[in-house]
């Protein structure tokens, strides 16, 4: 790997600190960023709540002049808001959306800037099969990953010809707390129980699904996509991820084919 510079969120723990460890093992120019600092151990650390437009300003200057530039922005950050679309309020959508998406959104417009004047970068975004798979119980998160991903998409269209390369990244099932920290929602409803219930187990139990993949495979993974000279616009990554969505685009094609207009 080349000496790359990257700014990296949430890397607190899971994914995010995985990642962080194996570029600095790497000699990579790493700035690591999190809600939560406490604890991290590397050489570049900021803290960074991407729902706070002032730490993601700072972060970005920041790694502009420790580093010189920015090449590879990871947009990491984020969590599960579980519920079904009646239990989830005003509140618990926004502050999904906010994380989700409104960050992700903030940190590429700081950084687009800089990929210009020096010709390129690469944005990656750590979306999920439900950016492609509604899921239920999951109506807040999902919402939020079909948006990321259109963002995504949207400025893989706006910023290609000044050399931006944009990857989404479908993730399956990793072991990672995701599952334990996700949210309930404040008002919990036992008439969705019959549809809730099997979702939210699984979810919880992902840590400890012999079917998920470690976060040093998705480290690695993106160590090796980085050199791609003409990187994916989406891969689907970890554990059921390619099952899952090969069910959900067959199925959605056949609906296609078949659908007739009333």
């Amino acid at each position: 790997m080349t000496n790359r510079r990257w700014l990296i969120t949430g890397c607190s723990s899971g994914l995010g600190h995985a990642l962080a460890t194996y570029l600095t093992a790497k000699g990579e120019q790493v700035l690591a960023t999190a809600r939560n600092i406490s604890g991290l151990d590397f050489p570049h650390v900021t803290r960074l709540d991407v729902t706070d437009p002032e730490q993601c300003e700072a972060a970005v200057n920041l790694a502009v002049e420790r580093f010189g530039g920015i090449d590879v922005l990871v947009n990491n950050a984020g969590y599960g808001q579980m519920g079904v679309v009646e239990e989830v309020s005003d509140a618990e959508l926004e502050a999904q959306f906010a994380t989700n998406v409104f960050g992700p959104w903030r940190l590429a417009r700081l950084v687009l800037p800089h990929w210009r004047a020096q010709g390129g970068g690469h944005a990656v975004f750590v979306s999920s099969i439900s950016g492609s798979l509604p899921l239920p119980n999951l109506s807040a998160y999902t919402a939020s990953k079909f948006a990321f991903e259109g963002l995504a998409e949207s400025l893989a269209q706006d910023a290609g010809m000044f050399g931006v390369k944009v990857t989404i990244l479908q993730l399956g099932g990793f072991t990672t707390d995701y599952g334990k920290k996700a949210f309930d929602p404040a008002r919990k409803l036992p008439e969705y129980e019959p549809v809730a219930g099997e979702i939210e187990q699984l979810v919880r139990g992902l840590a400890d699904n012999p079917d998920c993949w470690s976060p040093e495979t998705f480290a690695a993974m993106v160590g090796r996509l980085v050199e791609m000279p003409d990187p994916p616009l989406r891969l689907p990554y970890g554990g059921k991820a390619r099952e899952f969505l090969e069910g959900a685009f067959a199925a959605r094609r056949a609906a296609f084919d078949t659908v007739q207009e009333p």
